[in-house]
């Protein structure tokens, strides 16, 4: 990976000196989110937190853990107190057991998003970290609302469609490596189809504008994957490559861009490949991830890009069967509102 990689110090300030302040969104009440998030408010933060969840829900979490815990009202941003949490309170629906999904809590999630993404975009808070959601829990609870409702497929897309319809990236990163999506939570079928000339040069556009933007690469150098194994070997194995990748490819390095592919995944990921890549671009889901989760899971961050906010998640799921035990790991949560600190000192940087 180039010289793009994230300092190690953490960022206390913008270059501006205005304090950051991000919301926190602890997500599935039943899973370790909760108590992930009593673990980070008791460590120095390179911005304020604010999580926006059920005040008791936080309070029940620090006790089962044996941690301090004082909830204060938003006032001025200021710095993260060690023990100390901001709180916009969302009351649950109904009282919550650790490990014991109640659907009718989905609601309580959805409102959680809501008010962190108004909060967002009406620039009270500087960016968005979330906790890890159970989509089954949310999806029972929309179908027992409404059994005509559509199917919630994660936060990346909902939270597209509630800042104003954009269409994101996905893009997960851990220390030397970044993934970035052109397709996400899509059937396997379904994805060649979904791979268009217009739809790639859009993903290209995003990832390319949030790498100098947020992570300060000045002409970043962006690994594409083919779609086929061996990306296709000239339309034998496939002619996505030739028909869809290429083109867009060739379009997009008239302008000057540092595009190398299509490449064949199962050779892209290596150290000589990577030295100098900012980004890999994966064509669809599990080609790229399983690398990067073997690399770093736990030490991972979710990051979608194209949005009107930044947003950083986990890395890992609710993990139902940890929930109340006390052996949850903060590391992808610690990353992740890191790497949203990062991005808004960056940010601020490219518009100074």
């Amino acid at each position: 990976m180039c010289a793009s990689e994230a300092p190690d110090s953490l960022v206390t300030a913008s270059p501006d000196r205005r304090p950051l302040r991000l919301a926190l969104t602890p997500g599935e009440p039943a899973g370790i989110g909760p108590e992930l998030c009593v673990q980070l408010a008791q460590r120095p933060q390179p911005a304020e937190l604010v999580a926006i969840a059920d005040p008791a829900l936080l309070e029940a979490a620090a006790a089962r853990l044996g941690l301090p815990l004082v909830l204060q009202e938003l006032g001025p941003a200021g710095p993260q107190r060690p023990g100390h949490l901001s709180v916009l309170p969302v009351p649950l629906a109904v009282a919550s057991r650790p490990g014991a999904l109640d659907p009718a809590n989905g609601g309580y999630v959805l409102a959680t998003l809501d008010a962190a993404v108004d909060g967002c975009l009406e620039g009270r808070f500087d960016a968005l970290v979330t906790g890890p959601i159970h989509k089954g829990a949310i999806n029972d609870y929309l179908r027992e609302k409404d059994p005509s409702a559509s199917t919630f497929s994660g936060h990346t897309e909902y939270l597209a469609a509630r800042s104003g319809g954009a269409l994101p990236v996905m893009m997960l990163a851990t220390e030397g490596l970044r993934v970035a999506l052109a397709t996400t939570h899509l059937p396997l079928a379904a994805v060649p189809a979904a791979i268009t000339g217009e739809g790639l040069t859009r993903v290209i556009e995003t990832l390319h504008a949030a790498l100098q933007r947020h992570f300060g690469a000045a002409r970043p150098c962006i690994l594409v994957c083919g779609l086929n194994p061996h990306a296709g070997e000239d339309g034998h194995l496939g002619r996505e490559e030739i028909e869809v990748i290429e083109p867009v490819l060739d379009a997009l390095r008239r302008r000057g861009w540092d595009l190398r592919g299509p490449l064949p995944a199962d050779t892209l990921f290596t150290p000589d490949r990577l030295a100098d890549a900012d980004a890999v671009l994966a064509m669809y889901h599990d080609q790229g991830l399983p690398v990067l989760k073997h690399l770093g899971f736990g030490r991972a961050v979710n990051i979608t890009l194209g949005l009107p906010l930044i947003r950083t998640s986990v890395d890992h799921g609710t993990a139902l069967e940890l929930a109340g035990r006390g052996v949850a790991r903060v590391d992808s949560l610690q990353l992740a509102v890191e790497t949203a600190a990062q991005m808004v000192t960056g940010a601020r940087a490219a518009s100074a």
